[in-house]
């Protein structure tokens, strides 16, 4: 169990990207559908407890994409991070990028890409079990945020040392006509 004054973790795997003809997969930017649920993802975090301290983002054009758009939505202005590291990673290289965070941060929001925020996230919540735990393992969707809370310093980052709290997929209305 984590103590009250835990460290939290946000793992929010990009909102939906389009796919056009010719674009290389890091240029990929929003789809329509993205967008609105990116906004989503801004409003639950503007509703949560606890703002993000520091965003660490892939560089790729959608999740820049979906950082500016729930950022949009937020009462908080973070430090933001793009790290090369984060496109295509896996979770051992993403343990690498968050032991790396100034321990004055308290809430830190990652954004990347699958695979990498689902293995994350059962990694990191490896002794845990619940509904939350089932539906990240059964699928973690564009847009949904893992919410972890973690005892001890970002360094000790490392499977099993985090509570999954929380495992929401925000969702936009499509907007009629």
């Amino acid at each position: 169990m984590t103590a009250p004054g835990a460290k939290r973790l946000y793992v929010l795997r990009h909102a939906k990207s389009a796919w056009p003809p010719g674009v290389p997969d890091p240029d990929r930017p929003l789809a329509g559908r993205g967008r609105r649920d990116a906004t989503a993802a801004g409003h639950w975090l503007r509703a949560a407890d606890r703002p993000p301290e520091l965003v660490v983002c892939s560089p790729a054009r959608r999740t820049r994409q979906t950082w500016e758009l729930v950022h949009a939505e937020l009462a908080a202005d973070p430090e933001v991070v793009h790290d090369d590291r984060l496109y295509a990673a896996e979770p051992a290289e993403l343990l690498r990028v968050l032991r790396q965070t100034p321990e004055r941060m308290r809430t830190v929001l990652l954004i990347a890409h699958q695979p990498g925020t689902r293995a994350l996230t059962l990694a990191l919540a490896a002794d845990a079990e619940g509904d939350a735990l089932r539906r990240v393992a059964e699928k973690f969707p564009t847009s949904a945020i893992a919410v972890l809370d973690v005892d001890g310093p970002w360094s000790a980052l490392a499977d099993g040392c985090a509570v999954l709290a929380e495992f929401v997929v925000p969702r936009g209305k499509k907007q009629p006509g």
